[in-house]
């Protein structure tokens, strides 16, 4: 059922950051499976576990909450996760969400300067580094049950990387406005200072726009 309350701050792919002011979501399949009942309490895959106030919720099949009902929006390090057909999606219910004159502010890699990086170097490393920096590629495959297993329950891999012109460029299409690139702490709603971790946006690219 669809949340009805208005003014709402809502975060997707939170993580462990779940401040009581915002309503908290993630897809994680790790979350899903701590959430069951006893086996789900004797393990996770992650070092710690998932705060409790974090709602299942992906926002490419759509959130539980209402059309227009949110003022502030904000994910981290999760729209580089998604596909490019997946991040549309994403982008587009985001849009829907946001009341009038609602804020979404976004950070995710660089890809200009993982770029620009790379193209200084001259070493014989130059690509391997590019390519784990980016989060790009992969080492090794996943092999066996137990593998394919962990595999499903974490995605790390980056699927499609952004550059201010091709993100400012995607976001325009779905139809926000005022869009910008932003620094830590320069919201001018002060929710925001609630989620964003300055460390998340070290040599990143984050993006505030409005509806």
């Amino acid at each position: 059922m669809a949340r009805s309350i208005n003014n709402l701050y809502v975060q997707y792919g939170c993580g462990w950051c779940a401040p009581d002011g915002w309503v908290n979501y993630d897809a994680s399949p790790t979350l899903r499976f701590e959430r069951i009942p006893v086996i789900g309490h004797f393990y996770t895959k992650n070092a710690s576990r998932f705060p409790k106030n974090v709602r299942y919720g992906d926002i490419v099949k759509g959130l539980p909450i209402e059309p227009n009902s949110c003022r502030g929006i904000y994910c981290s390090h999760i729209l580089e996760h998604l596909a490019l057909d997946d991040c549309e999606r994403a982008l587009s219910n985001t849009f829907r969400y946001l009341q009038q004159g609602g804020s979404f502010r976004l950070v995710v890699p660089d890809l200009e300067q993982l770029v620009n990086e790379y193209l200084l170097k001259h070493s014989s490393e130059a690509a391997h580094e590019f390519m784990e920096n980016a989060c790009l590629g992969r080492k090794q495959r996943a092999r066996g049950l137990w593998g394919n297993l962990k595999d499903w329950l974490g995605n790390s891999s980056h699927l499609w990387m952004w550059d201010e012109r091709s993100m400012k460029s995607k976001l325009n299409e779905y139809g926000f406005t005022a869009i910008r690139r932003c620094s830590f702490g320069d919201a001018k709603d002060r929710q925001f200072s609630e989620v964003e971790e300055k460390n998340r946006f070290d040599k990143c690219l984050a993006m505030e726009c409005h509806k």
